[in-house]
């Protein structure tokens, strides 16, 4: 025992001795220019986010609408503080050529033209916020909004029945979208329906802009976004719970949260993917090959220094947004995972050409996974695909489950730890200093892992979180479409995803250690083995049950498996035929891979035709 800690010791000092020297090379090396145009780069993106927060939002249609209208008129100050207008003097003979909408003498004078119409709409919901901000100014608030107005998400059934909320005493309704609008009178009686009050008409009169009464707003369970801080008026927060304002969630908070997370991230892989592949030019990195420490202290202490400095970056942007330690363990996977698929880039690559595309592919997908799930935060399950989610969440104040967490960051977390595996598996003299193709280098990685039968299994089970990774992005970008078109797509598209998950390194194996058994029997033996490490490994994936994805019919479809059976024989046969599935298609694609890259992709083709047919069966006979 006393060894095993003196080792554990000796591999730390190592860790640490590794990172100081990689900390000290990696500042010496960056040159003044380049830490000025870095300096320069972040304080453009902290203006801009800045000046975000503090306007809540990037007005694009900034002065687009002109509006006539006199200094003296109480509609100035309107037209002045919305963006999207801007004051001109009220000619009427400029009315359709020069300005859309007049405000002269008590009317309102619009041009016939579609532009017009645009701006007279866009006045009017300047008008009601001026009105509501007014109201929201008088000391008597129940006299200024006499109506209570609860906006509460509720989850979509099953059969797609959208129920109730409980809005709190009050009668209600519910809505035909994925969320129930609960209204009731402030003094609790029960009329079932919404009342607003309106000072002059909204519509085609004169002087149709009078104060359209309002309700405070209470949360349901998801709740609207209520963020405190700076980024209250950016995301969401202070909604005035006026009937009229009543709308979904936009989506700029999550556009703004991944800007300014994922920026700084970018400039951090860039020197970290360099130093990696640096250590193979000219075979400067073999002194630390030679050295009596191993490949893993080794790659540990590279990475230490540029970890920590995401992490430090992170927990300073979610402490100037109003974040807390959840928007830190959240945002610290997507870190991890950005280091360890750039560490394998840098070891796959062989040019700084070939670097550059790598890391700009990693950013851009990691970029994808992790915002585009963020915008229906309020919306849908499948946000929690995203560890972005967890950041509004804490934002929020709603709280995050462990469940939660563990289903959004568990695939970074394993994705991470498998990459490195991969990556440290070719850190050798005869791969890290040979100029073979990147796709020749992925099957060494492969190759290096492959230690006999059994290990083909445990590959398989360690490609579940790339698997689970693909099929929620699947799931994220078919929910938009048709169930008709979709589901069908989305049984293909988990095919694919899971039968090269299950064979690439089968193929591998034959072009490695199975080199010179290439018989049929090697490879049903093999097929066998993978199919049986990857039903193992998926029935992890029955965590979706605890953040309610199966609600979804996308979700019912992508993991049906994970359902639980009526009855026991049922749950037998449910339990058994993925596993023969498995076994039966990764045999398939395994005979193929015993002779070429051509006969392995063209075996591919049943392979995934017969898995999309038993998916679609299983969907159509169980829902």
């Amino acid at each position: 025992m006393s060894g095993r800690l003196d080792r554990l010791r000796e591999g730390l000092r190592a860790v640490a001795r590794i990172a100081r020297w990689e900390a000290r090379r990696s500042v010496g090396v960056v040159d003044r220019q380049t830490a000025i145009l870095g300096f320069v780069a972040l304080l453009l993106a902290g203006a801009v986010g800045g000046a975000a927060m503090a306007t809540g939002g990037v007005a694009l249609d900034r002065d687009v609408y002109r509006v006539g209208v006199d200094d003296d008129s109480p509609y100035h100050e309107v037209v002045r503080e919305s963006p999207a207008l801007a004051a001109q003097p009220p000619d009427i003979g400029r009315l359709g050529r020069e300005v859309e909408v007049v405000v002269s003498d008590g009317r309102v004078y619009v041009a016939d033209s579609k532009k017009a119409r645009a701006a007279l709409s866009t006045f009017r919901s300047a008008v009601r916020s001026r009105n509501l901000q007014r109201m929201r100014e008088e000391p008597n608030e129940s006299a200024a909004f006499p109506v209570v107005v609860t906006l509460q998400y509720v989850e979509r059934g099953p059969d797609g029945v959208v129920a109730s909320g409980d809005g709190g005493g009050s009668g209600g309704r519910a809505s035909d979208g994925d969320g129930g609008v609960n209204s009731g009178t402030s003094d609790g009686s029960d009329d079932g329906g919404a009342g607003t009050g309106s000072g002059g008409s909204d519509g085609g009169g004169n002087d149709g802009f009078g104060a359209a009464a309002s309700g405070s707003t209470g949360d349901g369970p998801l709740g609207v976004p209520g963020f405190g801080g700076v980024a209250g008026g950016l995301l969401g927060g202070g909604t005035s719970g006026s009937p009229a304002d009543i709308s979904p969630p936009f989506p700029f908070g999550a556009l703004v949260l991944a800007f300014v997370f994922f920026i700084p991230m970018n400039f951090v892989i860039q020197p970290y993917g360099s130093t990696v592949l640096n250590e193979r030019i000219n075979r400067r990195g073999e002194l630390l090959l030679v050295a009596p420490v191993s490949p893993t202290a080794i790659v540990a202490g590279k990475t230490l220094p540029y970890l920590a400095t995401l992490v430090g970056i992170t927990a300073v942007v979610a402490l100037a947004i109003g974040g807390g330690p959840v928007s830190v363990a959240a945002v610290a996977p997507i870190a991890t995972l950005y280091l360890a698929a750039t560490f394998v880039g840098g070891m796959f690559a062989r040019s700084f050409k070939e670097l550059t595309f790598v890391t700009v592919s990693i950013s851009v997908f990691l970029t994808s996974y992790a915002f585009v799930p963020a915008i229906f935060t309020n919306v849908t399950p499948i946000a929690l695909i995203s560890p972005l989610t967890l950041v509004v969440h804490d934002l929020q104040g709603t709280g995050v489950t462990a469940a939660e967490y563990v289903f959004s960051t568990g695939p970074f977390y394993v994705g991470s730890a498998v990459c490195f595996l991969l990556g440290i598996g070719v850190y050798r003299e005869e791969d890290m200093f040979t100029q073979r193709p990147v796709p020749l280098k992925f099957l060494d990685a492969l190759n290096s892992r492959i230690t006999g039968r059994r290990s083909v299994a445990v590959l398989s089970a360690l490609s579940i979180p790339f698997v689970f990774i693909a099929e929620l992005l699947a799931i994220a970008v078919l929910f938009v479409l048709p169930v008709e078109v979709s589901v069908p797509l989305l049984l293909v598209a988990v095919a694919a995803v899971e039968e090269v998950a299950k064979s690439v390194h089968v193929y591998a194996g034959f072009r490695g250690p199975f080199a010179g058994q290439r018989g049929w029997r090697t490879a049903l033996v093999l097929g066998a083995l993978s199919g049986l490490g990857f039903f193992v490994g998926e029935k992890l994936t029955a965590i979706v049950q605890f953040v309610g994805l199966p609600n979804l019919t996308l979700g019912r479809a992508a993991f049906s498996s994970a359902g639980i059976a009526a009855t026991p024989a049922l749950g037998l046969l449910l339990l058994l035929a993925p596993l023969a599935l498995h076994a039966t298609t990764t045999s398939i694609a395994a005979l193929g891979a015993t002779r070429n890259r051509s006969t392995y992709l063209a075996a591919l083709v049943p392979a995934v035709a017969v898995h999309a047919a038993y998916n679609l069966a299983v969907v159509s006979t169980l829902g």
